[in-house]
């Protein structure tokens, strides 16, 4: 699935610049803004037979028209299960004044991504206090005194 994302996102740069309509394939889901956020599967491309896509609930139902320019239509984003820090340290950029921590995201169909967590001065600070009491509770569950 992480190639097929990979691959579709390859083949659509063209699709990915901004203020550009998406314009989704056979198959793919995609959100339709004019009706409410409403998700469906593309089952019908707009062409010479038809004169918009068309698509159809995901859990099934009855099916919908949308525009063919596809102004309408936004790509489905995939869900993050999770976010895992990297074993790299974190830089600090005192001109900026926050911190980059690398991470990487998981998503729910199991592709991954690595990037980074960028922290202001105040949450470095707060982070801190809350892994310190973090380390404090673990250190006592283990029976250690720190």
């Amino acid at each position: 699935m992480a190639e097929r994302i990979t691959k579709q996102l390859a083949e659509n740069s063209a699709g990915l610049v901004p203020g550009a309509a998406f314009q989704p394939r056979l198959g793919d889901l995609a959100l339709d803004l004019a009706k409410g956020g409403r998700i469906g599967v593309v089952i019908v491309l707009p062409s010479d037979i038809s004169a918009s896509y068309q698509l159809r609930p995901v859990q099934g139902g009855d099916d919908w028209r949308a525009r063919s320019d596809g102004s309408t239509l936004r790509p489905v984003p995939v869900p993050v299960t999770h976010v895992t820090p990297v074993k790299r340290d974190a830089v600090y950029d005192h001109r900026a004044q926050q911190a980059a921590v690398p991470v990487t995201v998981h998503y729910e169909d199991g592709s991954i991504c690595e990037t980074l967590l960028v922290l202001t001065a105040m949450q470095v600070d707060l982070y801190y206090m809350q892994f310190d009491a973090l380390i404090e509770a673990k250190d006592s569950a283990r029976g250690h005194a720190r």
